[in-house]
């Protein structure tokens, strides 16, 4: 691996465009840092520590810790990411979006209305935020805010609004100019950048090494050994796929021959990524994010059986998971449309019937390989509360374990690693795997 990071800074465009790419998360990082005018950033990463397991502590994952500190990058990039989701939501069940999408420029028409999406999503989160800063300004008892009114709601959503617009434009540029999906390096250099802070309290926790630390020898073995399974099971079933072959009849138009060769049809064992547990996860935490704002006792009450320690927790989050997995597989892909576009292209899949055949082919391999990505994913999500609860340690040591986060990490890795190979393949270097087998995740 060694050797092809040192190769791939021999070729210009490509040291041009990993060069590139850090400068872009560099940037990043350092507006991580700048503060939103007219709010109290001391006062905000106090009041946050009372709300682990709400929808504030999802998104501050995602923009990496800016929420909490009150800076410009607050929002992240999740307004982007939401607008994604939902304009591919409304693709699959909306006409009109669904004939966009098949237009020739389809595709370009789309990404923008995910943009003006976004930028909507970003005015109403920042008013949101700036009303509940306000609000909880007062009921707390904290100087949240440093002056209160319309001044601070147009002050905060102009400076949120701005500062996600341009983490998209951002994230835009390193895909086109730079190495791997800008986006997902974004939110995996906000989840990274979780690592430093992991680490020190990590260090406390094992000192003085030995029978007087917190976290003895034999455990500090074993989570490093379950670390290391973890990871390369997230590589195989990232990686993992059924590949349906398909056969193309010869046809001849003209002088020409078209067809007559074979192909394959990749189905991902874990097709629907990471967002069945951002789903289940919002899920989940709306009932607590609600009761900290309200005294309804019947609120509370469910926010408590809704605690990540809590064994009713953890046995609907996983339910939630498998439940959306299904749900978003099926989302985007439609086997009646893959069916159908075989069928006009001249292509069959050896002893099953064009059209409705093949349509059920799909669906029935589809739902079997589905399963065991959808148990694993379940069971990723729960590990950092188990970890957590068995081992006595802190939930940011253990969300390294597992989780949204170790998911994001590994397969955004996946994804640039293949990237870079591709080059070095290409100028005739030796790639990150023997042979050059490192497949993608697309």
């Amino acid at each position: 691996m060694l050797k092809a990071l040192a190769s791939a800074f021999k070729i210009p465009e490509l040291k041009k465009k990993i060069l590139f790419t850090l400068a872009m998360i560099v940037v990043y990082r350092v507006g991580c840092y700048v503060p939103t005018p007219g709010i109290n950033p001391q006062a905000l990463a106090q009041f946050f520590e009372n709300q682990s397991g709400t929808l504030f502590s999802l998104m501050d994952m995602f923009s990496g810790g800016a929420l909490r500190n009150a800076t410009v990058f607050a929002l992240g990039i999740m307004p982007y990411i939401s607008a994604s989701i939902i304009i591919q939501l409304l693709t699959a069940v909306v006409p009109y979006f669904s004939k966009i999408a098949k237009e020739p420029d389809g595709r370009k028409k789309i990404t923008q209305y995910t943009r003006y999406g976004a930028v909507a999503l970003c005015l109403i989160q920042s008013l949101f935020i700036a009303s509940w800063i306000e609000g909880s300004s007062q009921a707390a008892g904290l100087s949240l805010a440093l002056f209160t009114g319309w001044k601070l709601k147009l002050l905060v959503m102009i400076s949120l609004t701005a500062g996600s617009t341009f983490l998209m434009w951002l994230g835009e540029q390193m895909s086109v100019h730079g190495i791997g999906n800008g986006i997902s390096l974004i939110i995996t250099a906000g989840i990274i950048s979780r690592m430093p802070p992991a680490a020190k309290q990590f260090a406390e926790y094992i000192m003085p090494f030995g029978h007087d630390a917190r976290i003895k020898p034999p455990t500090i073995i074993l989570l490093v050994c379950m670390l290391v399974v973890v990871i390369m099971a997230v590589i195989l079933i990232t990686q993992g796929q059924r590949k349906i072959p398909v056969q193309y009849a010869k046809r001849v138009i003209g002088r020409k021959v078209y067809g007559g060769h074979s192909a394959f049809i990749p189905l991902r064992v874990n097709a629907a990524g990471v967002i069945p547990i951002i789903f289940a996860q919002s899920v989940l935490m709306f009932p607590a994010t609600i009761s900290g704002f309200t005294s309804n006792e019947f609120l509370k009450g469910i926010a408590r059986l809704l605690n990540g320690t809590h064994p009713v927790y953890n046995i609907t989050y996983a339910l939630l998971i498998i439940f959306f997995t299904y749900f978003y597989t099926a989302i985007i892909f439609n086997p009646q449309d893959v069916a159908q576009n075989m069928k006009k292209q001249g292509g069959f899949i050896p002893g099953i019937r064009p059209g409705k055949s093949t349509a059920e082919y799909f669906d029935y391999i589809l739902g079997r390989i589905t399963l065991p990505g959808a148990i694993f994913l379940a069971i990723i999500a729960v590990m950092p509360n188990l970890i957590s609860s068995f081992f006595k340690v802190p939930y940011i040591i253990a969300s390294f374990l597992g989780g949204t986060g170790i998911l994001i990490i590994v397969g955004v890795m996946l994804d640039t690693m293949q990237q870079i190979e591709s080059h070095l393949l290409m100028r005739h270097y030796e790639g990150f795997m023997k042979k050059g087998k490192l497949r993608s995740r697309r």
